[in-house]
């Protein structure tokens, strides 16, 4: 990538994307409903706690990248913001899902994008999702990189954005902690939550999260219209 991206600047990008998708209602999003959005603890790795302030700071620097546009509604004093990567990196919406999912949450296989991606587009087959990932590696520069782990069976994908260096960090602690879970989880087929419990739990918290970040909107805007008959 010739301007690559820091952390911040990814997590800011991916929730407007997010969002765009998940709640077009509440899209554009206001400063404080995409902070909340960035601050989300399901969803998100890793986890972060960005002030107003940062998140402010990084549109400003996203803008400057031609990444984010700001908007100004008619009736509405809060501004609001939206992505451009639809049009910086010409993208359909299924590219753009595959890409959201990875800079929200890692490197993931084909499969784990298909099941935690349904609210943005709908996949019929990890078959289609391995289409779109194809096409992010295929641009140029590439959006995308895989890689496989010794002992495992499926690649696992994850974003260019941060740079190559930054993937190959990502890369190896990602190996790193798969072969100490894989060692660690040995013998554990019955006990706990199985994978579907786990993923139906992050999706309820996720909506749960993701409905506070449309009342914060809601407020917003609505503090907005009492102040305008004062």
């Amino acid at each position: 990538m010739d301007d690559t991206l820091d952390p911040f600047e990814i997590r800011v990008l991916a929730v407007l994307a997010e969002k765009e998708g998940l709640t077009p209602d509440n899209y554009p999003l206001s400063l404080n409903a995409l902070t909340n959005g960035c601050n989300q603890l399901s969803s998100r790795d890793p986890v972060m706690q960005l002030s107003e302030d940062t998140v402010a700071d990084v549109l400003a620097r996203l803008s400057e990248k031609k990444l984010v546009n700001t908007v100004n509604q008619s009736g509405s004093r809060v501004t609001k913001y939206e992505h451009r990567m639809r049009i910086k990196w010409t993208l359909e919406q299924d590219k753009i899902t595959v890409l959201t999912m990875l800079m929200l949450r890692g490197l993931q296989t084909a499969g784990e994008i298909r099941t935690r991606s349904g609210r943005m587009h709908e996949f019929r087959s990890v078959a289609e999702v391995e289409t779109a990932l194809q096409f992010l590696i295929d641009k140029y520069p590439p959006l995308v990189a895989s890689v496989q782990a010794p002992g495992t069976r499926e690649p696992r994908y994850g974003q260019l954005l941060g740079g190559e260096e930054s993937f190959a960090r990502e890369s190896t602690a990602s190996a790193y902690g798969g072969a100490a879970s894989s060692s660690g989880g040995a013998g554990r087929s019955s006990g706990g939550s199985s994978g579907a419990d786990a993923e139906r739990i992050a999706a309820l918290e996720a909506e749960v999260a993701s409905l506070r970040a449309d009342l914060a909107t809601l407020s917003e805007e609505f503090a907005a219209f009492k102040r305008s008959f004062e």
